[in-house]
């Protein structure tokens, strides 16, 4: 049964793994850098601000966003990895010269599980809970899973620490968003609205598709970049 998972995990990993597209292997080492997206959390800082009215909001849902991911790193990179000890798929020697090294691209310390998608997908259940807008959630999960894919691309990851990670994710930004509402009826007494203007929890529509033309932008110019790179 193991050797069966084990064999599934290595073939979605061959498959995915790499390519003989240089300016894919551009693309993905930008997506997969964190500073790239710091134009995402910065908007999203602006959509939280401008649909909170007291500063306490604010920062209680500054503060469960960060927790999100602070607690899934924990979990992922003091717990299950130095506990498990997997090394990544570049490092293991059944997989030595089967997998496609891009543009020398290395990732330290263990493979189980990703804190790339644990991090990415707790963010993106939390903030999908917050703001309730179909568009919206799946703006968050696909950019999530667009961090899990690069993570398989290079090589740093097997599929069995994405889902993991993407599971962890899942449960850690659903707890944090329970234990955010707790305090927020503490410090506000609205939470439905009925609007055809705002959710139903108070997030204005457009600036929402702010959020989503920002992020469509931002992918855009990613993709520019990736292709520039080549030539540089």
């Amino acid at each position: 049964m193991l050797s069966s998972i084990t064999n599934i995990d290595h073939s979605i990993l061959f498959a995915l793994n790499g390519s003989d597209y240089p300016v894919i292997d551009s693309l993905v080492l930008i997506l997969t850098n964190a500073y790239t997206w710091i134009p995402l959390y910065l908007i999203l800082i602006f959509l939280i601000v401008r649909n909170n009215e007291k500063l306490s909001q604010v920062v209680l849902v500054i503060s469960a966003g960060v927790l999100c991911v602070a607690l899934s790193s924990i979990i992922s990179e003091l717990v299950c990895k130095p506990l498990i000890a997997r090394p990544r798929p570049l490092y293991a020697s059944e997989l030595t010269g089967m997998l496609d090294l891009v543009d020398g691209y290395h990732a330290r310390g263990f493979s189980f599980f990703s804190s790339h998608a644990a991090n990415t997908f707790s963010l993106a259940v939390f903030l999908s809970l917050l703001v309730r807008r179909y568009t919206f959630t799946i703006a968050m999960i696909t950019w999530s899973l667009i961090n899990c894919w690069t993570r398989l691309y290079l090589g740093v990851h097997y599929p069995s620490d994405v889902l993991v990670g993407i599971l962890c994710g899942a449960v850690v930004g659903f707890v944090i968003y329970l234990v955010f509402i707790h305090f927020y009826l503490k410090i506000s007494s609205r939470l439905h609205f009925i609007s055809n203007q705002y959710t139903r929890t108070g997030y204005s529509l457009a600036d929402i598709d702010i959020v989503l033309n920002v992020l469509m932008i931002l992918y855009v110019i990613i993709i520019i970049m990736a292709i520039i790179n080549l030539s540089i």
